[in-house]
C-alpha cells in the first residue's frame, strides 16, 4: 500500500473507490483533522483540513449560517485500461465565496450527513467539447453537527486529500498528470481530467465561463438587457418584462416577473454578474411574507408574487430620509391585479430552482442556509404538499397559473406545473438543512417525488405503441388492476394525432385526469421534464427525436411553438371563451415564443445533442434582431410578429443570450439540470411491481354489545 498526498485547491473533485460511512450528529466535537472511512476494507480516504488563525491558535465558529464544505457522491464508472474497478465515489468539494474570510475572521464550519445510495452520474456531451465534459453536481448536504475550520491569511490555508491505494500506473492526458489507482483518479490544479464518462470539477466555488463573441447581435442584446435592469435604492433587483419603445400603455410589462427573470438571471450569472440574482432572491423572499388579500380571502403564506414593481412616494421631511425627496417601495402582485386574477403557482417553483442554480454557480451556499431562506423554502413546500381533495400526486391548479396565463383549457394537472414541481422538490430536498421540522418535510418530499415520477412517466407518456393501446381501451372498468385507470374514451383521440405522431419519438401529454386526456404538445412542460429528469433517459431521447422529426411544425420559422396544435373554430370558442388574444396560432394558442429557446438548448445539451440546439439558434438569429426582439410570433410557421406582441421583450433577449452562453459553455447546464435519481427509480419500480389486490387495512369489527 502506498500513500499519496495531493495538494488540492478549493472546489477540487476527486473520484474515490468506495462509499462512506455516516457521520454522527456530534461532529461539532470532532477534531480539525477529520477522517472519512470508506466502506471498502482495502482502501481508505482521509480528508485533512489544515488551517490556522493569524495567531496560530484554533477556534470554532458559532455562526448560525453554516456553509457546507463537501459531500461524497457515488458514481458509476466503467472499467478501462487505466482504471481498475467498476465503481467509484466522487468527492465534490464546493466552497462558498464566503468561505474566503479576511484575516482574523471566524472559522468556517463543515457540515456532514449520511451518504445516500449510489446514483447514476449524468454526463453532458457536446459537439464542441469532448464527451462527458461536465457532470451535474450534487448539492452538498448538511446536518446539525459541524466541525469548525479556523481561517488565516484570508482563507483556508490548505486542503489536503490523502488517498491510500495501490498505485497501478499513471497516464498523461490533456497536459495534466493523472495518477490512477484501482479506480482512483487524482488531478492537480483544480482541473479533473475525464476518466471514462465521468467528469468532475462541477463543484467549484467559482465557475468561469467562456464569454460570447461580441457580434453586433450579441452586443445589442446585452445593451438591451442591461437597459432593462430595475434598481431599488440603487441596487439591481431584476429586469422589466419589456421596454417597448412603440408602446404608450405599458400595462404590467414594466414590472419584474419571477418567471420572466429566470433567463435573465442565468445570462447574468453566466457572464459573472451575481449581485442582481442574489438581490432578486432576497427581495422576492421578503415579499413572500406580505399580507395578501383578494376580496377578503387570504392566500397561503408560501405564495410567491407573480411580479413586483418599484414605486416612489414623495416624503415631506427629507431630513428623515437622508435628504432624499422620495421613498422607494416594492409593490408586489400576487394575482389580485393580474388579468383574470390568475394565481402565480409557478413563481415559487421557479424561485427555488433559481436559488439552487445561484448556489451552484457561485459556490455561495450561505445564502441557502440563511434562516429566512430556509423558512421561505419550507413555506413553498407546505403549500405544494398540502392535503387536498385529490387522488393523484400531481399538483392541481386552475387555468392560467403558469406561463400560459390565460384560459386555454389547461386546468387540472397541467404538465408544465408538474415538471416545475418535480424540479423544485428535488432542489428543495438538496438545500434543506435536515434538522427539526425539516426532517419530516424531507420525508414528505421524497414520498411525493417517488409518486410524481411514477405517475407522470406511466400515465402522461404517449408514443405510437401507447396511442395504439389507448385506441383499444375498454371503458367502464371497475377493479384494482384496470388497464384504463382514468376511463379515457378512445373517441377522445383527436383525428390530427393519428397521422401526426411519428414512428420514432414520443412526448408527455398536457393533462391527465378522470375521463380526460389533453393530447396537445406543450413545449415547456416536455423540455423541463428533460432538464429536471422527470422524464427517463429513453423518454428524454424520444422527446428530442419527436422535435427533430416534427421540426417544421414545432419550430418552423421561429423557435418554438408553445403548444401544438392550436384550438380553432368551435373548440376555440368553447375552451378559451372566444379569447381575441388567443386566436388560432397566436399568443398561447399555438404561437411561437423565442424565450423557449433556452430550455430547449438546456435539454439538448443535457442529452448530448448540441447540434439540435445550434440549429434552433441559427433559425432565431435570422429574424430576432431585425424584428426588434418581439414577445411572440403568429401563424402556423411563426412567420409574422404577434398582433399584440411587445417589442424589446426582455425574456426573448435573455433567452437568446442564455442559449448562446450555454452552447459556448456546455458544462454550465449543470447549474439547472438534475441527474437521474436512482432512489426514486427503485421506489417507482417497487410501485410498478406491487400487487394492486394486496390486502388493505380494514378497521376492526365493532365489539359485541355487553348485554
Amino acid at each position: 500500500m502506498k500513500s499519496s498526498w495531493i495538494k488540492a485547491r478549493a472546489a477540487l473533485s476527486v473520484p474515490l473507490s468506495a462509499g462512506l460511512h455516516r457521520w454522527n450528529n456530534n461532529a461539532a466535537t470532532m477534531p480539525h483533522s477529520v477522517a472519512f472511512r470508506p466502506c471498502s476494507s482495502n482502501s481508505q480516504a482521509i480528508i485533512r483540513l489544515a488551517a490556522s488563525s493569524p495567531c496560530g491558535s484554533t477556534h470554532r465558529s458559532s455562526s448560525v449560517n453554516r456553509p457546507s464544505l463537501c459531500t461524497l457522491q457515488p458514481v458509476a464508472q466503467p472499467r478501462s485500461s487505466h482504471v481498475a474497478g467498476s465503481r467509484a465515489v466522487r468527492l465534490a468539494t464546493s466552497l462558498s465565496s464566503s468561505f474566503l474570510h479576511p484575516a482574523g475572521s471566524a472559522g468556517v464550519p463543515i457540515a456532514a450527513v449520511p451518504c445516500r445510495p449510489p446514483r447514476q452520474q449524468l454526463t453532458v456531451a457536446s459537439g464542441a467539447a469532448s464527451a462527458g465534459q461536465s457532470a451535474v453536481p450534487r448539492e452538498p448536504q448538511r446536518a446539525a453537527g459541524d466541525v469548525s475550520v479556523p481561517s488565516g491569511n484570508g482563507g483556508v490555508s490548505e486542503i489536503y486529500t490523502s488517498i491510500r491505494e495501490e498505485v497501478e500506473g499513471s497516464i498523461w492526458q490533456g497536459g495534466k498528470r493523472q495518477r490512477v489507482a484501482s479506480g482512483v483518479a487524482s488531478v492537480v490544479e483544480e482541473e479533473v481530467v475525464v476518466v471514462g464518462d465521468v467528469a468532475a470539477g462541477a463543484g467549484r466555488s467559482q465557475q468561469s465561463y467562456v464569454p460570447l463573441e461580441p457580434t453586433p447581435m450579441v452586443q445589442e442584446a446585452w445593451d438591451l438587457l442591461n437597459a432593462s435592469v430595475v434598481h431599488y435604492y440603487n441596487q439591481p433587483v431584476g429586469t422589466v418584462a419589456a421596454s417597448d419603445p412603440t408602446s404608450t400603455a405599458p400595462l404590467n410589462y414594466d414590472q419584474v416577473f419571477i418567471r420572466d427573470f429566470i433567463p435573465s438571471a442565468l445570462a447574468f450569472m453566466l457572464s459573472g454578474h451575481h449581485e442582481i440574482v442574489r438581490n432578486f432572491l432576497l427581495y422576492t423572499l421578503q415579499l413572500q411574507s406580505w399580507e395578501k388579500t383578494v376580496d377578503a380571502h387570504r392566500p397561503g403564506e408560501g405564495l410567491m408574487p407573480a411580479s413586483f414593481k418599484v414605486t416612489q412616494t414623495p416624503v415631506e421631511d427629507s431630513a428623515a430620509t437622508g435628504g432624499a425627496a422620495y421613498e422607494e417601495h416594492l409593490d408586489p402582485d400576487f394575482g389580485e391585479s393580474a388579468i383574470g386574477r390568475v394565481a402565480p403557482v409557478d413563481s415559487g417553483l421557479w424561485w427555488i430552482q433559481l436559488l439552487q442554480a445561484y448556489g451552484r454557480c457561485t459556490g455561495d451556499l450561505s445564502l441557502q442556509q440563511r434562516v429566512d431562506v430556509q423558512t421561505g423554502i419550507k413555506l413553498i413546500l407546505k403549500v405544494c404538499l398540502a392535503d387536498h381533495f385529490d387522488m393523484f400526486p400531481t399538483l392541481i391548479t386552475t387555468d392560467g397559473s403558469c406561463m400560459i396565463d390565460r384560459r386555454l383549457g389547461i386546468h387540472g394537472h397541467p404538465l408544465e406545473i408538474q415538471s416545475l414541481l418535480y424540479g423544485a422538490l428535488r432542489a428543495a430536498r438538496d438545500m434543506l438543512i435536515p434538522e427539526g421540522d425539516s426532517i419530516d418535510l424531507i420525508r414528505a418530499v421524497n414520498a411525493r417525488l417517488t409518486a410524481l415520477s411514477f405517475h407522470i412517466r406511466q400515465y402522461y407518456w404517449l408514443d405510437l405503441p401507447r396511442l395504439n393501446t389507448i385506441y383499444r381501451f375498454k371503458t367502464e372498468e371497475y377493479s384494482h388492476d384496470a388497464v384504463n385507470k382514468f376511463n379515457i374514451y378512445p373517441d377522445q383521440i383527436p383525428p390530427w394525432l393519428m397521422d401526426w405522431i411519428p414512428d420514432r419519438g414520443g412526448y408527455f401529454v398536457g393533462n391527465v385526469q378522470p375521463a380526460h386526456m389533453d393530447f396537445r404538445w406543450f413545449a415547456l412542460g416536455n423540455l423541463w421534464a428533460i432538464v429536471s429528469s422527470l422524464a427517463s433517459h429513453a423518454q428524454a431521447e424520444a422527446i428530442l427525436d419527436l422535435m427533430e422529426e416534427k421540426w417544421e411544425e414545432l419550430v418552423g420559422g421561429m423557435p418554438m411553438k408553445i403548444c401544438f396544435p392550436a384550438l380553432e373554430n368551435g373548440e376555440w370558442r368553447i375552451i378559451t371563451g372566444a379569447d381575441p388574444k388567443n386566436t388560432a396560432w397566436s399568443y398561447h394558442n399555438g404561437g411561437s415564443w423565442p424565450v423557449l429557446l433556452w430550455p430547449f438548448t438546456a435539454a439538448c445539451l443535457k442529452m448530448g445533442r448540441p447540434q439540435l440546439a445550434q440549429r434552433a439558434v441559427e433559425v432565431a438569429e435570422r429574424r430576432l434582431q431585425a424584428d426588434r426582439w418581439p414577445e411572440y410570433y403568429d401563424t402556423r410557421r411563426g412567420r409574422f410578429i404577434g398582433k399584440q406582441a411587445r417589442l424589446h421583450q426582455t425574456w426573448s433577449i435573455a433567452g437568446y443570450l442564455t442559449s448562446k452562453l450555454l452552447l459556448a459553455n456546455p458544462h454550465a447546464v449543470s447549474l439547472i439540470a438534475a441527474d437521474e435519481d436512482w432512489d426514486i427509480i427503485n421506489a417507482s419500480t417497487t410501485l410498478l411491481a406491487s400487487n394492486p389486490r394486496r390486502r388493505r387495512h380494514r378497521p376492526n369489527p365493532l365489539p359485541s354489545p355487553l348485554f
